[in-house]
């Protein structure tokens, strides 16, 4: 791996198709605006598609010529994962990139349509089931990836398997740590089943180190945190977060580059914090086979959604 992998060391993705989950700001936006601008066309799937289209406009101001797609996507509707993963197979036969980026970040305990805590619900059930939905597509585009975007938190979080809805005890950071191991524990799971099935597709996943996007503010005002951390963070944000531009490398990295690897995860290289894009090592709960294999099975069995057993 090269010690400052950029946005410029992207491949050529002329002809590519990437799906990009929560595309329309932050780190999807940015994904976007790279990947679209290394020839890729980007399947823009959003909740709210009058801001997806916004977010269109602003790739195509700077970039005419940016193949963009937007399509209807609500991660807290499984009925809308389905929707979605038919409209796209309709509409195209190939899929290079999965990127599963969307998400929620220390919400007040709520439900998805499906009656999951809305954190997991959201930031992995959705991601499972429509990964599980376009695996055959997947499969059958020649060195395709699917890419899971986690969180520091991943770090110190743990998925408990007794609760995992938090109906027993719920805690905001508590049920975003878990979900953030939970797109990390998926990715390794992932990886090593489709290897097992012999397939050549990769999954890994990533984090972005600190930064600041519309996840931090919007999450933080939604979230009913106290006055002093939405005061903390708002002086204390710009000071020690690292730019979007530098935040979305390890995604990007793990997403394209002809070296990334699959079951890895990666990060910023300088303590973990800020910096360009490294393996790291995440969290112990990745190396529990039977951990992995009982959440994939539940994950499974909460979204109907059966693959690679």
């Amino acid at each position: 791996m090269s010690n400052k992998w950029t946005q410029q060391d992207i491949p050529d993705m002329t002809g590519k198709i990437v799906i990009i989950t929560g595309a329309n700001s932050g780190l999807g936006l940015e994904s976007t605006k790279a990947l679209a601008a290394k020839g890729a066309t980007v399947v823009m799937a959003c909740r709210n598609l009058s801001k997806a289209e916004e977010a269109k406009a602003e790739v195509l101001a700077a970039n005419p010529s940016a193949r963009l797609d937007v399509m209807a996507l609500d991660n807290a509707s499984l009925a809308s994962v389905r929707a979605f993963a038919d409209a796209f197979k309709a509409r195209y036969d190939r899929l290079d990139i999965l990127l599963n980026n969307a998400g929620v970040m220390a919400i007040p305990r709520a439900l998805t349509e499906d009656g999951f805590e809305m954190q997991l619900g959201v930031n992995h059930l959705a991601h499972f089931a429509l990964t599980g939905l376009l695996l055959d597509t997947i499969t059958a585009t020649p060195k395709a990836r699917v890419h899971s975007t986690s969180s520091s938190a991943a770090f110190s979080g743990a998925i408990n398997l007794d609760d995992l809805m938090g109906e027993k005890s719920y805690g905001r950071w508590t049920a975003y740590g878990q979900s953030k191991l939970a797109n990390a524990a998926f990715a390794t799971e992932l990886n090593r089943r489709l290897q097992a099935a012999g397939f050549h597709t990769i999954a890994n996943s990533s984090h972005p180190g600190l930064v600041m996007t519309n996840l931090q503010t919007n999450s933080l005002a939604e979230s009913g945190a106290p006055l002093g951390e939405r005061i903390l963070y708002g002086l204390a944000g710009p000071i020690i977060t690292q730019d979007v531009s530098m935040g979305v490398l390890p995604q990007l990295y793990g997403s394209t580059a002809s070296e990334a690897k699959g079951g890895v995860f990666y990060g910023p290289k300088n303590f973990r914090v800020r910096g360009y894009p490294a393996e790291q090592k995440c969290n112990d709960a990745l190396k529990d086979a039977n951990l992995l294999k009982r959440f994939w099975e539940a994950s499974e069995a909460l979204t109907g959604v059966r693959y690679l057993d």
